[in-house]
């Protein structure tokens, strides 16, 4: 069996990023930082490695050590939480969360493929899209 699990780089500023989406998504995260794995590579503080559960999937963050070129956050990607209704007050929750000093693109509304979706664009630059199934 295969599975796909995002990974988002940052500039400095993963270990903030981890605790609003641990936050929103109700989870806890394992972090690796540069000083415990790494001595001396990156500030204190880095990340070298962070696993977020979110429902049975895994998203992965870190931050870009510094003599690497920098995160171009956001890009081409945007990270997709699908839910079931039973799941739908949680994941509201965790859209208003990921909202705040970020950008809705999209709010909760019916489309064709859902009976509710959203985009939401959180303060770190990363694309978000709620849909449930």
């Amino acid at each position: 069996m295969m599975k796909v699990s995002p990974y988002i780089s940052f500039n400095g500023n993963c270990a903030e990023a981890v605790a609003l989406y641990e936050k929103a998504f109700n989870s806890k995260a394992n972090i690796e930082l540069y000083e415990n794995a790494m001595p001396g590579v990156a500030p204190a503080g880095y990340v070298l490695d962070a696993q977020l559960q979110i429902g049975g999937d895994t998203v992965m963050l870190n931050d870009v050590m510094p003599n690497m070129p920098k995160a171009d956050i956001g890009g081409n990607i945007m990270i997709t939480i699908k839910f079931d209704e039973a799941d739908a007050n949680a994941m509201i929750a965790g859209f208003d969360i990921l909202k705040d000093g970020g950008e809705v693109s999209m709010d909760w509304c019916e489309v064709p493929w859902s009976k509710r979706f959203s985009l939401v664009t959180d303060k770190f630059g990363t694309r978000w899209n709620f849909c449930q199934n």
